[in-house]
């Protein structure tokens, strides 16, 4: 039977969401985003003493069930307008998922030629700039690629493989793991980019290491970024780790990403 309390929790749990709602509005113009990586990051670690802030009920009426049962009902209705609202930044790519018929970003370039898709412009100018500033000499190796380069990378890599050994048969697939099939790769979203320390040009798992990596993984979070490829993930992304690889999905959603420790397929799922 529910709870005299937990009626009134869901009773007001429209007013939560557009409490919400309204703080994510605020950066709305004409139904068009402006600064999406400027959105506050939303913290519902407690979201019952918000539902229960507003009502202010007693502490004492305050179970443990209707507490769990206030967290998750927030908790869901801001992860439902996200993907309502911010959706395609959250668009997932890998050997299971292909960029999306008619997908074409709309670009940017931001630095030595590299380009990327507007909405995550200026959060990666910030996170360089800010990188760089606290004594990490962070470099952008690659950013935005067309279907055509991506297709030269693959190709590149299984005729390396092939002269390293490994048999025509097993190369393809086994390119695959590290430079993505063409139309399942992340930089053809734009919202990908691959950053490396300038003393540590190496793109092998070494690359943690650097003082770069270790700013970058620490603060990536706030300006709306993830470190796509996590180590021991390789199973649910299909891609091996890649300390250098790091995805545009937003501050609201990169903050529980990183903050969780899951990948961008698990917090989707």
């Amino acid at each position: 039977m529910v709870s005299k309390t937990l009626r009134r929790i869901i009773s007001l749990m429209a007013a939560v969401e557009m409490l919400l709602v309204g703080m994510i509005l605020a950066y709305v113009n004409g139904h068009r985003i402006i600064k999406v990586e400027e959105i506050p990051p939303i913290e519902i670690r407690d979201s019952a003493s918000l539902v229960y802030g507003i009502c202010t009920l007693p502490s004492a009426e305050i179970t443990t069930e209707d507490r769990h049962s206030a967290d998750e009902a927030v908790h869901k209705a801001v992860k439902e307008y996200i993907k309502d609202n911010y959706g395609q930044l959250l668009t997932l790519v890998n050997p299971w998922n292909t960029i999306p018929e008619g997908y074409v970003p709309e670009l940017v370039v931001v630095e030595d030629g590299y380009s990327v898709d507007v909405r995550c412009a200026e959060a990666l100018s910030r996170m360089l700039a800010d990188c760089r500033a606290a004594g990490n000499p962070a470099v952008l190796c690659s950013a935005y690629r067309t279907q055509q380069y991506q297709q030269e990378l693959y190709n590149n890599k299984i005729y390396r493989l092939i002269a390293e050994g490994v048999s025509e048969e097993d190369a393809p697939t086994v390119a695959a793991q590290s430079v993505a099939i063409p139309g399942t790769s992340e930089h053809q979203l734009g919202l990908a980019v691959d950053i490396i320390d300038f003393n540590y040009p190496y793109l092998d798992s070494e690359q943690e290491k650097t003082p770069t990596q270790k700013w970058l993984m620490e603060n990536c979070e706030e300006y709306g970024f993830i470190l796509r490829y996590p180590n021991g993930s390789s199973e649910l992304t299909g891609i091996i780790y890649e300390p250098w690889h790091y995805r545009y999905v937003g501050r609201i959603s990169a903050k529980e990403i990183m903050t969780r420790a899951i990948t961008l397929e698990e917090y989707l799922n």
